[in-house]
């Protein structure tokens, strides 16, 4: 009878990893549904359009992804903190134009971009330290500093512009060239990608974000450094946002005050498109960038198919609102799972 007993009151124990273990699978599975429809729709194209899928047509695909992954990467690791930074489209067109600044000048392209990061990241860390040590919702904040970064680009640059004749040679050649059909930018981005990814699931500091996102005060009650997680957080987002600045520049060859103005939307889209909670806690940024490569896909998908471009900020807002309702609809499972194993728990104890 004892022994009976007492392996019936270690099962809740052995199970109580169940619901995590169910979010990740069921994390997993919408990674692999994005997958598998970005699977199947570039294969309806190619049946369709059969030099969709060319060399230059896989490139061109990658190229016009690598930017907004850089940024959704970013955009990703806040709003897992249970945070949202709005100014990234500011920050991108205000260091792309001054990585083309300093390169029209003769400035070293490493040097422009090592600048892009760095300003993007300082604006990140105005931004950090508005959210984490004021606590001011970061809606709120990054709302402000978008309308503020964008004001000062505007004031700064005027009526000036970059173009691609005043860029160095290889700069430009970096933004188009690549390994076969692998731009070098896609693997800049894919290494970006791999380290953030990895960062966040195996150290201590990236788990933590997580943490934060799913119940900021049980966080800092369990020794979270909840204001340092913030910061740092949106510090990587604006550093991340400040080289795609740079490499916009490297991929399209211009920039002006405009550059950027409306981004933050899309990246927000392909970042919740991709799995990532925007309540915070859950998602990764391999989901993100899934979001990110499906979202400019479908930008050229539609074309190649005789569908009017006009289509695609439909089809971008009915994937939005899909991703919101199974974000929705997996929260209230998982909170019923939750219950559940609460109440056996209890019984089993009572008994």
């Amino acid at each position: 009878m004892t022994v009976s007993t007492t392996a019936a009151a270690e099962q809740p124990l052995l199970s109580a990893g169940a619901p995590r273990a169910l979010l990740d699978r069921v994390l997993r599975m919408r990674e692999l549904a994005i997958l598998v429809v970005l699977a199947v729709m570039l294969l309806a194209t190619q049946i369709d359009n059969t030099s969709f899928l060319s060399k230059q047509g896989i490139k061109d695909l990658l190229l016009n992804a690598t930017i907004l992954v850089l940024v959704a990467v970013g955009e990703a690791v806040v709003v897992i903190t249970g945070n949202v930074d709005l100014s990234v489209g500011s920050v991108l067109g205000v260091t792309a134009f001054a990585a083309g600044d300093l390169l029209q000048h003769g400035g070293n392209p490493v040097l422009a971009i090592g600048l892009a990061v760095v300003l993007g990241a300082g604006f990140g860390a105005v931004n950090g330290v508005l959210v984490g040590l004021g606590q001011v919702p970061s809606l709120v904040v990054t709302l402000g500093t978008l309308y503020i970064i964008r004001a000062l680009d505007s004031i700064w640059v005027g009526s000036r512009e970059v173009t691609a004749s005043r860029l160095p040679s290889g700069y430009k050649s970096f933004g188009h060239n690549g390994l076969s059909a692998i731009p070098y930018l896609a693997l800049l981005a894919t290494v970006v990608l791999i380290a953030v990814g990895y960062f966040l699931r195996n150290y201590r500091s990236g788990r933590e974000c997580y943490a934060l996102g799913s119940h900021a005060q049980a966080a800092a009650l369990a020794g979270v450094p909840v204001r340092r997680r913030v910061l740092a957080a949106f510090v990587l987002c604006g550093a991340l946002a400040g080289l795609a600045g740079a490499l916009y520049l490297a991929r399209f060859g211009y920039a002006d005050a405009g550059t950027g103005s409306g981004y933050e939307l899309t990246v927000v889209s392909a970042v919740v498109v991709g799995g990532v909670g925007f309540t915070g806690g859950s998602g990764s940024v391999y989901g993100a960038a899934l979001g990110a490569l499906l979202l400019t896909s479908i930008n050229s998908v539609l074309p190649a198919i005789g569908v009017s471009s006009v289509w695609v900020e439909a089809i971008d807002g009915v994937l939005l609102l899909l991703a919101i309702s199974v974000d929705r609809i997996v929260a209230l499972r998982i909170a019923g799972l939750l219950r559940s194993r609460a109440r056996q728990a209890r019984t089993i104890t009572n008994d």
